[in-house]
């Protein structure tokens, strides 16, 4: 089992940058995808970004060239660099993991962190 705890969420206004980070612990040498999620009220989740343990990464159309996914192996984080935020970008954020290395089967998700962009 892994547990994960994502960090770095806030108030910013649109425009501005945020970094969002999650610690895995438990079994994380399973671990080869971590993504990002994002639910906004009234809408289904859906995925920002992912990353898996060979570095490839993928993004949702709406932040590519925004939203940068990294991770330290080593420490068993992934962290998400959000610039030119926007009001749209204004939702809960899941830092999520897989043992596959595609972005299927999450069986591991964090609480939540959420991330507000004013106008």
């Amino acid at each position: 089992q892994v547990q994960l705890v994502e960090s770095g969420g806030g108030l910013v206004q649109a425009g501005g940058s945020l970094r969002l980070s999650c610690a895995a612990s438990g079994s994380s040498f399973s671990i080869n995808t971590m993504a990002w999620y994002r639910q906004a009220p009234g809408k289904q989740r859906e995925l920002v970004a992912f990353i898996t343990r060979g570095g490839s990464t993928n993004y949702a159309d709406s932040v590519k060239g925004r939203f940068t996914i990294s991770r330290d192996s080593t420490q068993n984080t992934v962290n998400l660099q959000m610039n030119s935020l926007k009001p749209e970008d204004t939702a809960v954020y899941y830092c999520a993991v897989s043992n596959l290395p595609i972005p299927v089967a999450f069986a591991s998700w964090g609480q939540g962190t959420q991330v507000t962009v004013s106008s």
